[in-house]
């Protein structure tokens, strides 16, 4: 934990006092000022805690590909070189842009407050565990898209199924019924008798429930997590069900980081100079 927490406040201190730091602190600043114009009152609550908690995922996003980015230079050789495991440099630099993320949107949040919404008891209570689960999960994903965790193609992998998984969400039964019959004509063209039965049987069922879209709905409990958060706020209680999403997006985010500790301690390390 030392050395985690002296990698840490290492590149913590490093960003604060770089341009890509006094970027980032501008960057928040402009989003305020558009989003939460201090001539106009903010709408209510929910708007307050979406718009912020969004805007944790995306800086938490952008954080990480700069705290890895500074973690992959030649010069740090040294340090990861000394430590017991690889794993422990990942994890500081994982700690150092939620720490630099959690210190933003504190900024952005805070200046919001001025001629913004009443937040109650209620909101303060459910305002850290949504923020910091979609921060937590943006970090995580932003990890797999920079040079110091990537193995192979790993990002492409990861990415390219998550863009997979958002298009077959969109997907409806008439899309996949006109699938369906094409397939059905190739089948009986060839003969595939059995094939052609099969596929037309199937064809009806969708026909029958066109308003139930299974493909969309299965691919869609993916991102159920992100929904129920917004229902949530949006109704202004969440149900026991729409309370555990938070904790869902940290069970996405933990695999994801396993799985980057996978790709880093496990691959030929290439510095940048």
């Amino acid at each position: 934990m030392q050395r985690i927490l002296t990698l840490t406040f290492y590149f913590v201190k490093n960003i604060f006092r770089s341009l890509t730091g006094i970027g980032l602190v501008l960057a928040s600043l402009v989003f305020w000022a558009i989003f939460f114009n201090p001539g106009q009152k903010t709408p209510d609550a929910a708007y307050y805690m979406l718009v912020i908690g969004c805007f944790g995922a995306g800086m938490a996003f952008f954080v990480t590909l700069a705290c890895a980015s500074r973690a992959n230079h030649a010069e740090l050789y040294p340090w990861i070189i000394r430590l017991p495991s690889r794993v422990e440099y990942m994890t500081a630099v994982f700690c150092s842009s939620l720490i630099i993320t959690a210190v933003l949107q504190l900024l952005v949040a805070i200046l919001a407050l001025f001629n913004g919404p009443q937040l109650t008891a209620v909101h303060l209570l459910e305002i850290p565990p949504v923020w910091a689960s979609l921060a937590i999960l943006g970090a995580v994903l932003s990890l797999h898209a920079t040079d110091l965790v990537v193995s192979g193609w790993s990002r492409v992998y990861i990415f390219g199924l998550l863009a997979i998984v958002l298009f077959a969400q969109s997907i409806h039964n008439t899309t996949m019924r006109s699938m369906v019959v094409s397939l059905n004509r190739v089948a009986s063209s060839q003969g595939w008798t059995s094939v052609n039965e099969a596929l037309a049987d199937y064809a009806i069922y969708l026909n029958d429930g066109d308003n139930v879209n299974i493909i969309s709905r299965f691919f869609g409990l993916i991102f159920w997590p992100f929904k129920a958060i917004a229902d949530g706020i949006v109704s202004g209680s969440f149900t026991p069900a729409q309370a555990l999403a938070p904790a869902i997006l940290l069970l996405y985010a933990t695999i994801l980081f396993m799985l980057a500790a996978d790709f880093f301690a496990s691959k030929d390390l290439t510095f940048t100079e």
